[in-house]
């Protein structure tokens, strides 16, 4: 067999372009693999003066992730994510229950809203309180809504 230079350079090049295509055509095939083990729980939760979510003015808002790990611009979204896991993610159940708080009967609406995945499910909550004091006390001191 002869030695020549432009033969076997020609040769291995066709064989890396055979190989390379073939390679190319495996990966596309290739099926895709999940990122995480765990279901989304990403949320935009949000404090905003008004009376109806889609028109009050947002005055506060955080992000918060809880799979696989609690994190975001939620101040404390270790103990955000603990709450809601205990409820489940059912925001009303967060905001529900008697207030020992004595507040005045002025009218200064605050919307409360979460919008986002919980668990890998859509999440679309907000309610409505009379004036700040009103959520306070209707909050329960919970994490979720506290920043």
């Amino acid at each position: 067999m002869p030695r020549n230079p432009h033969a076997i350079f020609a040769t291995v090049t066709a064989s890396t372009l055979l190989l390379g295509g073939f390679a190319a055509t495996a990966a596309q095939a290739a099926p895709v693999k999940a990122e995480s083990l765990y279901a989304p729980s990403a949320l935009v939760l949000t404090v905003a003066r008004g009376e109806d979510p889609l028109t009050a003015t947002v005055e506060r808002a955080v992000t918060l992730t809880c799979a696989p790990a609690a994190e975001g611009t939620h101040p404390t979204p270790a103990a955000a994510c603990k709450e809601l896991a205990e409820v489940q993610g059912k925001f009303a159940e967060l905001t529900a229950g008697p207030s020992n708080r004595t507040c005045t009967r002025q009218w200064d609406p605050v919307v409360v809203t979460a919008h986002g995945v919980w668990q890998g499910k859509p999440v679309q909550f907000s309610t409505t309180y009379g004036n700040a004091c009103e959520m306070a006390g209707n909050m329960n001191d919970n994490a979720v809504f506290s920043f």
